[in-house]
Order: structure tokens, then sequence, then C-alpha cells
């Protein structure tokens, strides 16, 4: 009996702390997000260039909208209309 309550507290402690992981990775993310749209209003606003790194790949623009908080609309030489997801995106850069 003493061996069930001592592996039922590690459950719960495991739980527990899986449970504070996901919490901080979720207000991490929140952070970063943030970041990036502030950089994303300031492009739009500034009409300044903007570097998104997007899973492996470099896509340069002007910020033309922020689609709510799920996309950013971009456009450079070669595109007047790219619509790339917040989420897709792993970095951003100002020039």
């Amino acid at each position: 009996m003493l061996q069930r309550a001592r592996t039922t507290g590690r459950t719960f402690l495991l739980v527990l702390l899986l449970g504070a992981a996901f919490i901080s990775t979720v207000a991490a993310q929140s952070k970063v997000t943030e970041s990036f749209r502030e950089l994303l209003d300031r492009s739009e606003k500034a009409k300044k260039g903007v570097t998104l790194y997007v899973r492996g790949q470099t896509i340069s623009g002007v910020v033309v909208k922020v689609i709510g908080a799920e996309a950013v609309e971009i456009r450079n030489r070669e595109f007047s209309r790219i619509i790339i997801r917040l989420e897709s995106i792993d970095g951003v850069s100002i020039n």
C-alpha cells in the first residue's frame, strides 16, 4: 500500500512539473510573438524594410498590414502580396 502511495505521489509531481513547463513555454512564446508584432507594426508604420525568417528561408519586404493575430501581409519587388502566418515565423529583423 505504501509503494502505491509513493507511485501516485511521483505521478502527481511529474504531471505538476510537466504542466509548469508547458505554461512557461506558452508564456515565452507569447513574449516572442509580442516582440515580432512590435517589429512588424514598426515596419508598417514607418514603411521600413523587414526580413522574416520562415522555416529556413528568408523573405524581405515591407509590411502592408498585420492581419489579426494570425498573419502578416508584406510586399517586395518580386511579389505584390505575400501572406505569412505569424506562427511560421522563426525570426524578424528590421532594416
